[in-house]
């Protein structure tokens, strides 16, 4: 194993942790959410943060329109006493989302090979097809090329 190999495993690892944290963003955004459940005001959030009622307000809209800072985030956490926790979740783990990027890369890369095999009339049966499908994407996932995450 490589030491390039060896610190995207790692990397993997860390985010394989967050895998599974089922996390959904609240329908009224964290800021509010959490607020309203602490049972504080607008005005006694904006006098913990040092802003006004107006900045709280802001601050709550732009999060629901994907606007908000991190930094006003982490500034409203801490201002409810709270932690703000920043993460991608995959979907799965990540190796599963490099397995599918590489079947994906694979297949492209067999279906042209095999459309300029058909035209010269030297076509290959399905399962030869799918086993060279998948020897690519073995290839693809251990070699990962420049050029690995560019949909072609």
């Amino acid at each position: 194993m490589s030491v390039k190999q060896a610190v995207r495993e790692q990397y993997q690892a860390i985010v394989d942790t967050s895998q599974g944290s089922n996390i959904e963003t609240p329908t009224e955004g964290w800021i509010r959410t959490v607020r309203k459940a602490l049972g504080m005001s607008g005005a006694q959030l904006a006098k913990r943060m040092g802003v006004t009622r107006a900045r709280i307000a802001q601050a709550e809209k732009a999060e629901l329109e994907g606007g908000v800072t991190l930094k006003s985030m982490q500034a409203a956490a801490e201002a409810m006493g709270c932690r703000f926790a920043y993460a991608f979740v995959p979907p799965d783990t990540i190796e599963n989302v490099i397995i599918g990027q590489a079947r994906k890369k694979a297949r492209a890369i067999v279906n042209t090979a095999g459309k300029h095999m058909a035209l010269e009339d030297q076509a290959v049966s399905d399962s030869r097809t799918q086993h060279e499908v998948s020897r690519l994407m073995h290839e693809l996932i251990y070699e990962m090329p420049p050029d690995f995450w560019e949909d072609k």
